[in-house]
Formats: C-alpha cells, sequence, structure tokens
C-alpha cells in the first residue's frame, strides 16, 4: 500500500503532464489548475466556506447551482419600476447613444452562464444567470477611440449605486447584463429588471436596477 507521501507524488506525476497539480489543504488534498492559479471547486462544495474567498481565483466549473430560495442579499432590495418605463442608456464616449427597453433586449440574442456571487464575510450563491452581454449592447453603440473604462450605474436617485470597470473587462465574456436567475425571472431584490453580472468581482459590484452604461475617456 502507498504512503500518503507516496500517493502525492502519484498524482503531481500523473496531472504534471495537464497543467494540474494536487496541493496540501488542512487534511486533504485540492488541485489547482498551474496555468491559472484558480482553485477548482468539487462538486459538493458548501457555499459558506467561500465567503472569505476572491472569486477571481476560484473555478466554478464543477460546482452545482444554488436554489434561488438559498439566495441571500445586501443593499438595496425594495426598487420598484416597472418594465414598461424602464429604460437602459448606453451612453458617453459612443458614436451612437442608445436606449434599450425591457423587451429590446429581452429580445436579442441571450447567454446563460454560471456564476459565483460572494459577499465577503457574508453569503455565497452560485447562480444560473441569463441575460444578454454587454460587449454587444457597447458595440451597438460603438465606442469611441480613447475609451479606457465603463461605468455601471443605476437607479437613479438616492439609492444610485456605480461603479466603474475597465473598458477590457467590461467587452470580456464575463460580462453580463441578467434579466433571468435560475430559470426564473429577476426577484425584485435581486435587482430586477436588470442587474449586472460581474464574473469574477465581488458582489458589491455587481450593480442591481441597472439603468445606464457609460463609457469614459479620459
Amino acid at each position: 500500500m502507498l504512503t500518503r507521501r507516496e500517493t502525492m507524488k502519484l498524482l503531481a506525476a500523473i496531472f504534471a503532464g495537464t497543467g494540474a497539480i494536487f496541493v496540501q489543504l488542512g487534511t486533504g488534498l485540492r488541485l489547482v489548475w498551474a496555468g491559472t492559479g484558480k482553485r477548482i471547486l468539487p462538486k459538493g462544495t458548501p457555499m459558506h466556506i467561500l465567503t472569505g474567498k476572491n472569486p477571481a481565483y476560484l473555478d466554478t466549473s464543477q460546482l452545482e447551482v444554488t436554489p434561488l430560495n438559498k439566495f441571500e442579499t445586501m443593499g438595496t432590495t425594495n426598487f420598484s419600476v416597472a418594465p414598461h418605463i424602464w429604460r437602459l442608456r448606453v451612453t458617453g464616449a459612443v458614436e451612437r447613444p442608445s436606449t434599450f427597453s425591457y423587451v429590446d433586449l429581452i429580445a436579442r440574442p441571450a447567454v446563460e452562464r454560471n456564476v459565483l456571487l460572494i459577499c465577503p464575510g457574508f453569503f455565497a450563491f452560485n447562480g444560473r444567470w441569463k441575460g444578454v452581454m454587454v460587449k454587444d449592447l457597447l458595440a451597438a453603440a460603438t465606442v469611441t477611440p480613447g475609451v479606457t473604462k465603463v461605468e455601471f450605474g443605476g437607479p437613479n436617485g438616492p439609492l444610485e449605486k456605480t461603479h466603474r470597470f475597465p473598458l477590457e473587462e467590461a467587452q470580456s465574456d464575463r460580462f453580463l447584463l441578467a434579466y433571468e436567475v435560475n430559470g426564473d425571472a429577476l426577484p425584485q431584490k435581486h435587482g430586477f429588471p436588470m442587474r449586472l453580472v460581474a464574473e469574477g468581482h465581488y458582489g458589491a459590484r455587481w450593480v442591481k436596477y441597472i439603468d445606464r452604461i457609460t463609457a469614459i475617456a479620459p
């Protein structure tokens, strides 16, 4: 029978050719992809142990979707707007400032992604988010040369919240505006009619009740 040390050496040798290694984690083993530096979360990982982790360094490809009734939330939860009144405006340093209704957006090609949301020290959940890619909305408005950041904001008034991201991130496949989660319409407390899903970022940056995207040049 192999000793523990011999077993670890054998596993390391097996995975050396694939860019993956096993490392010690307490009394168990953790698989890490050497190429990305991300920790692979195995199926069955308890959500509560992730509340102190940075989502940018977690691989959630094996993680189950959290039931919607297990989702928690922070910040504003009671903002209300009728979907037929709500509009999303894409403005700033763009050639064609654009306005989209709720119907416009849900009629566009949609994507679905499993994305982990972490509120540090409080909760974590893995949702199946459906929506439109931010990069497609920016492309429709045509971002002008010199833009370095994109600001997401909502809602207007005393509950206003904004956050800026580098343009290259906003144009990546990791950013979408979600109108559904786990197959249901986005609940009001989670940002209906639309919220930003920013994969790899903490939930505080996932702007809820979003109504504007602004391209910013220096």
